[in-house]
């Protein structure tokens, strides 16, 4: 219903526009008030725009509290754009003008070399950070009992250019079952489902995903385990749904393994010279000044699974957040100092050496740090008023 009523303004928008006289931004410049070019100026300069997805996941929210902890008047301001996810987000970040940050998700570049044909994605995109996986959802019928059960079917991926689009035709692609493909709205998708038309429809976003957690037992609707193999060693990571998560979907103490894919915050690889890159050479400069913000009550609780270490597989961080975080390093221990004791936290473990273990120990090396450190502080003094 949010949607719907956003989609109504946004064509009542467009149709007022259409016959209204032409006022805008672009509107001859010729007799334009000196303070007006003044303040146009400044609200661009240091304005930039990022890319989130769609409304409802985790990566809309992170864009939005971004923005709560990094604008800083003319000097920053962040703006969250609604999309309609990673695959989508990456196009919008390549070709829409004031896009300059966007969540997209490390398959995202076999995505566009196999399905759009496009190349050399390694060179003009490149990464930040590493975010929290969002976990592949398949909800499927009652009748269908695993993945297989699928092949020949009419499964809903979403509208073309989703997470959900991406991913989940990799995974049925290395699995080799093929299916008949529908793209529509999510929302189509639940009721062709429960009438019977689809077999399935998946969702790719940070559990648990809202919709889905609030939906009630009894349904006939379950989700399909999806086990992961050396097939998907390469871009995705071991997850799991659980009742904790979905207690309507998941029955009491059981879980639904699955696969889990890296998130990845993106920018354009501007040339030096391009004022563009100054803004978001800001923006990076900024993210990670102002990172404690991002993990105190209020904020979503993934911001404290963010391994700021961590690299992308395919994926070449941005210069200027390599930067920061060799200087950070120097400093707080978060880049190369961290990721050195991370290394050696690692070597005292026996086995679980893969990508998912490492995450899943970088968690529990994370915590146990944080106990270090707190021996090691001495209380400090209160200062009287």
């Amino acid at each position: 219903m949010r949607r719907l009523v956003l989609r109504t303004i946004a064509f009542v928008c467009l149709l007022t526009a259409s016959v209204a006289p032409a006022i805008s931004q672009t509107a001859d410049t010729a007799n334009e008030n000196p303070i007006e070019a003044r303040l146009r100026d400044q609200k661009n300069a240091w304005t930039v725009g990022i890319a989130g997805g769609l409304l409802d996941t985790t990566n809309m929210r992170f864009a939005d509290e971004m923005g709560r902890a990094l604008n800083d008047g003319d000097n920053l301001r962040v703006m969250p754009m609604v999309g309609f996810g990673s695959a989508s987000n990456l196009e919008d970040l390549l070709y829409l003008r004031g896009v300059d940050v966007a969540f997209t998700q490390s398959d995202v570049f076999e995505y566009f070399r196999t399905e759009r044909k496009i190349g050399n994605l390694d060179k003009r995109v490149q990464f930040v950070a590493r975010f929290p996986i969002a976990e592949l959802h398949i909800l499927a019928r009652g009748d269908i009992r695993s993945v297989e059960d699928l092949r020949g079917k009419r499964v809903s991926f979403g509208p073309l250019g989703t997470s959900a689009s991406m991913t989940g035709t990799i995974v049925l692609q290395r699995l080799g079952i093929p299916v008949e493909k529908v793209f529509i709205d999510h929302t189509q998708g639940m009721k062709d489902l429960a009438s019977g038309d689809l077999a399935a429809i998946v969702r790719v976003a940070g559990r648990p995903l809202g919709f889905f957690a609030e939906m009630p037992a009894n349904t006939g609707f379950h989700f399909l385990p999806v086990p992961f193999t050396e097939k998907f060693a390469d871009y995705y990571t071991l997850s799991e749904l659980s009742s904790d998560d979905y207690p309507g979907l998941v029955p009491k103490g059981q879980t639904v393994e699955t696969i889990g894919v890296p998130t990845v915050l993106a920018v354009y690889n501007w040339p030096k010279s391009n004022p563009r890159y100054k803004k978001v050479e800001r923006f990076v400069e900024r993210l990670f000044q102002n990172w404690d913000k991002l993990q105190v009550e209020g904020f979503h609780p993934k911001w404290r699974e963010v391994n700021l270490a961590a690299t992308v597989p395919g994926w070449q961080r941005f210069g200027v957040a390599e930067r920061v975080l060799q200087q950070a390093g120097a400093q707080n221990d978060t880049s190369d100092d961290l990721s050195s004791q991370f290394g050696s936290y690692l070597d005292a473990q026996k086995g679980n050496q893969t990508q998912a273990d490492r995450d899943a120990l970088f968690k529990e090396f994370m915590a146990w740090r944080a106990q270090q450190n707190k021996r090691q502080q001495k209380p400090k003094a209160i200062s009287s008023n």
